[in-house]
């Protein structure tokens, strides 16, 4: 009996020390639920973490709710090491409720994040595993899925995810070694062709990702263009669109956005009380889109015109290509005022005339011609630039499109003055534009005159309608380079101080704007200019700085240039000298042969470089050739001057053109070769004077000259049986007007 007593007494001891025990761990969990309350705030995760523990603490899991101890019970446990006041049941059922609820209302960032990002990652292993089980049938697919499931403003979260699972795919790929193992679970083999085609669907995701940003950042940029025009004046309306269509702009509206445009304009303008500006809105997005259909009925055939025969007074076509695409667009567009200004300008006619003819401006016809000149400009020069068969041939094209464009352009502001200020600003506008554009392309001739490609003389024109209004724009380098086009296009034209001006404001800006080609250039454009106007100290002066500073800046076309101005300089100074001694043109003609040397190294480079070079080389063989007349050596300077010849006429310089022939002449005249010495004299005469440049006279003292030793007869003859050749250079006009040039100089001699 006394066993069993002790038996009894002994289990009534266990079980009691094992019930405090569990009594004190659940007074332990609650405190540490207290505990995340009051110091963290972290309401959803100590209710979580006491579901935890009445899971444990029951084995039936049982969801019967325990008691809370009280303060007393919690304070009178052996092992309680600090006093802890626990709230009752009602508080803690009050204040989990409502902690949790503001969790649910205001998640944290951090939280926020780790939630999307594993939405995101979901996404993509998703279409991950569709593309492997080969259930996606196009793109599309992809593209759609984004747009549904990437929420907006979270795409660099989007974005991360993509990337981190691109990085590890990679980093996965790239570990696999590849074995001859035969029995595995996944050969490296196999692996890494799943590795691979995972790769190409994450690629795939990335590419349509990049889709969805740029139609997103499209669509922003229609919508702040149409608030732009909303909010503008009326007056300043028209500019405002023409800034946001600049092609210089970071965002460059294609035709699917001037659609959008014009569409959203429309719905904006029909939602508008005032009248007025309801209209005016309305032929915004009316002209605009007019202007895009009229384009894509050009845009087939916009180079269709270089293939088109031309035919004959016989009615048969000639194989050559047809320089002549204002006649061919004239047939290809529908809207009127294209089609008069084509027309026009098929003739021969100048785009003034059909601003000054027009009794009633409509602002969405104008708005039209805006958008269709614009795009085929662009078109134009993109398709030019891509020729691969015959490179410089496109880019001499894309050089001509630039300038012949920006002259239409000019006609039209010149017309407008006359009717309205704002539009005559506005066409302007539109030819800064184009030739911003023009002054950031590679083959920018900055040792090239103006000239125009589409079968009308524009020079002349580009000069009187650019010169004054350049002078308002602000100094920067896009106009020290276009200053820089215009003054070598004075020069060539013979005016002289005009030329002098545009290349030392050009010089100027272009120092300032730190454009060291550009200020290179235009020294040594302004020791050419010297020269022509017989200042050859200056001239020499201009040169040396241009080479030294070519040198300092590494740019071997301004050296080879700069090389070449000095020993031209120099040739043309020593003639000044009476009695000039041999030794004077030996530094001379050093500085051209290392000129002409180094332009050398160019010629097989992309035209804009090319045509700077053969510029350079045909100064040099010029320049040698006249110093070999200085030094009576007749049959070397004639070898120098044909090779100028050729040289030469990958430019427009009429000047260089024309001293090179009178030279010829000099030399074939010592040679006794009389009947090319008229020859070269009558084009060398004609060249030099078209330009007012003095030495005509020289040329046609020359004939004077044979004409006493000859006769008259003789030497008329003799340009006579030249005529073909002097005609392909200056036309049936410039062969008759031979005879007066030469009685011109008689009388005044």
């Amino acid at each position: 009996m006394v066993g069993v007593g002790i038996g009894a007494i002994a289990g009534l001891l266990i079980s009691g020390l094992w019930y405090q025990k569990r009594r004190y761990r659940k007074i332990q969990s609650r405190a540490k639920i207290i505990r995340f309350r009051e110091e963290f705030l972290c309401g959803s995760l100590a209710d979580y973490y006491l579901s935890n523990s009445k899971a444990n603490a029951s084995p039936t899991n049982s969801r019967k709710t325990l008691a809370t101890p009280t303060k007393e019970e919690i304070s009178d446990s052996p092992a309680s090491e600090e006093t802890l006041v626990t709230p009752n049941k009602e508080e803690i059922s009050d204040s989990s409720t409502s902690e949790t609820n503001n969790l649910a209302a205001e998640p944290t960032p951090a939280a926020e994040f780790n939630l999307l990002s594993d939405s995101y990652h979901k996404l993509i292993e998703e279409i991950v595993d569709t593309a492997l089980k080969g259930q996606i049938s196009s793109k599309e697919y992809i593209y759609c899925q984004l747009v549904e499931n990437v929420s907006s403003g979270n795409g660099e979260i989007f974005e991360r995810c993509l990337s981190d699972r691109l990085h590890s795919t990679q980093s996965e790929l790239d570990q696999v070694i590849n074995s001859p193992s035969l029995f595995q679970k996944e050969t490296p083999e196999l692996k890494k062709a799943r590795l691979n085609r995972t790769l190409k669907a994450l690629q795939s995701i990335q590419g349509e990702w990049e889709r969805v940003q740029k139609q997103k950042q499209n669509q922003a940029a229609v919508t702040a263009a149409v608030q732009q025009i909303l909010t503008a004046s009326e007056a300043s309306r028209f500019s405002v669109l023409l800034q946001i269509i600049d092609p210089n702009q970071n965002q460059v509206f294609s035709q699917s956005q001037l659609q959008q445009l014009a569409q959203e304009l429309k719905e904006a303008a029909s939602s508008h009380d005032d009248l007025h500006r309801k209209q005016e809105i309305q032929q915004l997005a009316i002209g605009i889109a007019n202007g895009v259909e009229s384009y894509q009925q050009l845009e087939g055939s916009l180079v269709s015109w270089i293939y088109e025969p031309k035919a004959t007074p016989l009615g048969l076509k000639e194989s050559r290509a047809k320089q002549d695409p204002w006649a061919s667009w004239a047939l290809k567009v529908s809207s009127p005022l294209p089609k008069l200004l084509f027309s026009t300008l098929a003739d021969g006619g100048s785009a003034t005339e059909i601003v000054v003819h027009q009794s009633d401006i409509n602002l969405k016809d104008w708005v039209e011609l805006t958008v269709i000149l614009q795009r085929m400009q662009q078109g134009l020069v993109t398709w030019f630039e891509r020729q691969p068969y015959d490179s410089k041939w496109g880019t001499s094209a894309s050089i001509a499109t630039f300038l012949s464009f920006a002259v239409v352009w000019c006609e039209l502001s010149n017309g407008f003055r006359s009717k309205g200020e704002e539009l005559a600003k506005a066409c302007f506008q539109i030819v800064l534009q184009i030739l911003r554009t023009f002054a950031h392309r590679e083959y920018f001739p900055l040792y090239g005159g103006a000239f125009a490609f589409f079968g009308r003389d524009s020079l002349q024109d580009a000069i009187a309608y650019l010169d004054t209004p350049l002078k308002e724009v602000e100094g920067t380098q896009e106009k020290a380079r276009i200053l820089t086009l215009l003054g070598y296009s004075q020069f060539i034209l013979g005016k002289y101080p005009e030329a002098n001006s545009f290349h030392q404001e050009a010089l100027e800006i272009a120092r300032q704007a730190g454009d060291q080609p550009c200020e290179i250039a235009n020294l040594n454009h302004s020791s050419r200019v010297c020269v022509a106007q017989k200042d050859y100290s200056q001239a020499i002066n201009y040169s040396q700085r241009a080479l030294i500073l070519a040198r300092q800046a590494g740019d071997r076309l301004g050296e080879a240039h700069a090389l070449a101005t000095l020993g031209y300089s120099e040739v043309f100074a020593a003639q000044q000298i009476e009695c000039v001694e041999p030794d004077v043109y030996e530094q001379a003609i050093e500085y051209l042969r290392r000129g002409l040397e180094l332009s050398e190294k160019f010629s097989d480079s992309r035209f804009g470089i090319t045509l700077a070079a053969r510029q350079t080389q045909a100064l040099c063989y010029i320049s040698l050739g006249i110093a070999h007349v200085a030094l009576e050596k007749p049959q070397a300077a004639v070898e120098y001057l044909e090779k100028g010849t050729e040289a030469v006429q990958f430019s427009s310089d009429k000047y260089l053109q024309g001293v090179n022939f009178l030279y010829l002449a000099e030399s074939y005249y010592n040679l006794n070769n009389y009947e090319k010495t008229v020859y070269n004299s009558c084009l060398g005469m004609y060249l030099l004077e078209q330009i007012t440049a003095v030495e005509w006279r020289q040329a046609a003292g020359l004939l004077t000259i044979l004409q006493s030793k000859l006769g008259d007869e003789a030497v008329q003859q003799l340009i006579v049986k030249s005529r073909t050749n002097i005609m392909k250079f200056i036309g049936v006009d410039g062969y008759d007007y031979l005879p007066q040039l030469l009685e011109k100089y008689k009388r005044s001699h």
